[in-house]
C-alpha cells in the first residue's frame, strides 16, 4: 500500500510556519481560520484546494517530485489493499504516525499537550476523542505537521520533523497527509470534479489526467452522479464526500478527518462514518478527531485525551496510568 519514504525535497513558496509566513499559532500569523489567520477561504488566503492556498494533501509549494505515495508520472494511483494489511505486516513497517512524549506549550506557560505518546500503524481507524479543551485540536495541528512541539519526538511516514526545514515540512505534509474539515472548503462555483482535481494541481500531471483522477475518486465516494455538480447543488452531506474525494484523491498515508460530521444531520454523519468505515477497508489510515463519543464508539480504536494527555487507549486495552 505504501512506497518507500524518503526525505521529500523543498518546495519554492514560503510554507506555513516558515519565518516569512509566521508560524501558524502566531500572533503575526494566528491558528488557521483565526481572526488573525484569516478565514481559511477568504479572499486573502484562498480556498483549501485554491492556487493561492494550494490543495488540501498535496504539495502546495510547487511542482511535485516526490517519492512515496501520490499517482505515478501517468498519474496511476498506487495500489491498495482490500482491507489494510494483516497485522503480522503492520509489525514490520514504519508507523505512520509516532509522537514520544509531546509537549506543547504556549505563550503564558499554558501546556495544551504534555507528554503525550502515540502510534499509528498503517491501515488503522481510530478516534481521538475528549471535551473541548481537552488538547485534541493542538494534537491535530502537531500529528498533521501544522506545528511543532515544544519538545518531543514526532516523525511521520517515518520522518523526523524536527530534522525537516519548513520548505521540506510542507513538502513532507503535502505528500503523506490529507485534511477532512468540518466546514468543507469548498471552492464556490466550481463543479464537484473540479474541486477534487484541485487536490492534484501541482502534480505535474496533465489536467485532463487530474480530472480522470478526481472522477475516479469521486466514484469512491459515491458521487458519481454529482461531479457536475457545483457546492450550492450539493447537499452537506454530500459537500463533506466531496472533500474526503479530495483529500484521498492524491493517496495519503495519513487522512485527518476533523470533526468531519459537526456540520452535518445524522443521516448524513451516519452516512460518512460509513465511508469512512469504506475507506479504511480499502486500506487507508483514518484519524477521526471529535468530541463525539457515540461516533468514537464506531471505530476500532479510541484514544481519549483530556488536559493534555493521552488517559485511555483502547489499543492497550486499559486506561493509561499517569
Amino acid at each position: 500500500m505504501t512506497g518507500t519514504h524518503r526525505p521529500a525535497p523543498g518546495l519554492g513558496r514560503d510554507p506555513v510556519g516558515s519565518p516569512a509566513h509566521g508560524p501558524v499559532d502566531s500572533p503575526v500569523h494566528g491558528p488557521v481560520g483565526s481572526p488573525a489567520h484569516g478565514p481559511v477561504d477568504s479572499p486573502v488566503h484562498g480556498p483549501v484546494g485554491s492556487p493561492a492556498h494550494g490543495p488540501v494533501g498535496r504539495p502546495v509549494h510547487g511542482p511535485v517530485d516526490l517519492p512515496g505515495r501520490g499517482p505515478d508520472a501517468a498519474g496511476n494511483p498506487p495500489c491498495h489493499g482490500s482491507g489494510g494489511p494483516a497485522p503480522d505486516a503492520r509489525a514490520s513497517r514504519t508507523p505512520v504516525v509516532e509522537l514520544r512524549n509531546v509537549v506543547k506549550e504556549y505563550a503564558g506557560g499554558v501546556r495544551a499537550l504534555d507528554g503525550v505518546h502515540l502510534t499509528v500503524e498503517e491501515g488503522e481507524l481510530l478516534g481521538i476523542v475528549g471535551p473541548s479543551g481537552s488538547g485534541k485540536s493542538t494534537l491535530l495541528h502537531i500529528v498533521g505537521t501544522l506545528d511543532r512541539p515544544t519538545t518531543g519526538t514526532v516523525a511521520i511516514a517515518g520522518h523526523d520533523i524536527a530534522a525537516l526545514a519548513d520548505r521540506k515540512l510542507s513538502a513532507l505534509r503535502a505528500r503523506h497527509i490529507g485534511f477532512v474539515f468540518q466546514a468543507f472548503h469548498l471552492a464556490p462555483g466550481v463543479t464537484a470534479v473540479d474541486n477534487v482535481a484541485e487536490g492534484l494541481l501541482y502534480s505535474g500531471l496533465p489536467r485532463a489526467r487530474r480530472r480522470a483522477l478526481a472522477a475516479e475518486a469521486l466514484a469512491r465516494v459515491g458521487l458519481a452522479d454529482r461531479a457536475r455538480h457545483r457546492p450550492h447543488e450539493l447537499s452537506g452531506g454530500q459537500k463533506q464526500r466531496v472533500a474526503i474525494a479530495r483529500a484521498i484523491v492524491g493517496q495519503p498515508d495519513l487522512l485527518l478527518a476533523d470533526e468531519p460530521t459537526g456540520a452535518l444531520d445524522t443521516a448524513s454523519g451516519e452516512a460518512v462514518v460509513e465511508l469512512l468505515h469504506s475507506l479504511n477497508r480499502e486500506g487507508a489510515t483514518i484519524a477521526v478527531i471529535t468530541h463525539d463519543t457515540e461516533i468514537a464508539q464506531r471505530l476500532p480504536r479510541r484514544v481519549r485525551i483530556r488536559d493534555g494527555r493521552v488517559v485511555a487507549d483502547s489499543a492497550r486495552g486499559k486506561a493509561v496510568v499517569r
